[in-house]
């Protein structure tokens, strides 16, 4: 089935509802898809102890100068 025997189809079926059940047929355009956010990557456990240790020195670090 091509678009235009679709399209066809789909208003022969509109012009049927309204003329049996006398409704009416609202057409509305496609809702855009939900933007995709950016990747981010999750800190694994190594990075978080790696980052725990960098924290631990500089205060180390500044314990000292003071």
């Amino acid at each position: 089935m091509t678009k235009d025997e679709l399209r066809a189809e789909l208003e022969r079926q509109k012009q049927r509802f309204e003329a049996v059940y006398g409704g009416e047929v609202m057409t509305y355009a496609t809702q855009p898809g939900p933007d995709r956010k950016p990747w981010k990557k999750r800190p694994s456990l190594l990075d978080q102890a790696f980052q725990e240790e960098i924290r631990k020195e500089e205060k180390r670090q500044a314990d000292l100068s003071s």
